[in-house]
């Protein structure tokens, strides 16, 4: 798995380390755990996925995060993400708005030893209290970059997210925040879950 993510582009040494590290057939249900080094993404129930390992390779390297950082991840899904994150040092704080897959995960990364701050809410009004982050990592598809998140996100930070609707055209932008603007970098084109919440309609 890491030996394809590496050819495929992804060269941070300790994203491909955390990913050699993280048990990932351990954030796979049944009956998909045969499939978990494959390079797609499988369900995991409640209409989510969990993200193929080059996707999750390239978003964690364009976060560009340094041990010690604090990183928001919005949607937790199956919970191996945040413990990528975890995994490379970083203190991670997690936001999942389906109750199952929050309590699943919360015992996963318990059981793996990893601790993550994990709030079960809704995604997009982010985590206040906790910022501002010098990453937040978006693991389903937006129509739009959500403001919440921008306000929250540290100056010189990095934000990965998919943007773009379900069936449709997305893009994975990289947004950068430099003394108070944003630019976005195109990272590719994408095809993820779509980021729900009350907020967007």
């Amino acid at each position: 798995m890491v030996a394809l993510i590496r050819r495929r582009g992804v060269t941070d040494e300790r994203v491909l380390r955390a990913m050699e590290t993280v048990a990932r057939h351990v954030f796979v249900p049944a009956p998909h755990t045969g499939g978990a080094y494959d390079d797609s993404a499988l369900p995991i129930g409640h209409q989510q996925t969990i993200s193929q390992p080059y996707i999750v390779a390239l978003m964690t390297e364009a976060l560009e995060l340094q041990p010690g950082d604090r990183v928001l991840e919005i949607g937790t899904g199956s919970g191996y993400q945040a413990a990528v994150l975890a995994e490379m040092g970083m203190e991670v704080y997690s936001v999942e708005r389906i109750a199952a897959l929050y309590e699943e995960a919360r015992d996963r990364l318990a059981a793996q030893g990893y601790t993550v701050h994990q709030k079960l809410a809704d995604g997009y009004a982010g985590w206040p209290e906790a910022a501002p982050f010098a990453g937040i990592i978006i693991t389903a598809a937006a129509p739009r970059i959500p403001e919440p998140l921008l306000d929250q996100l540290a100056e010189s930070g990095r934000m990965v997210i998919p943007v773009g609707r379900r069936g449709a055209y997305q893009v994975l932008y990289k947004v950068i925040k430099e003394a108070g603007q944003t630019r976005e970098v195109d990272l590719g084109a994408v095809a993820f879950v779509p980021f729900v919440s009350d907020a967007l309609g």
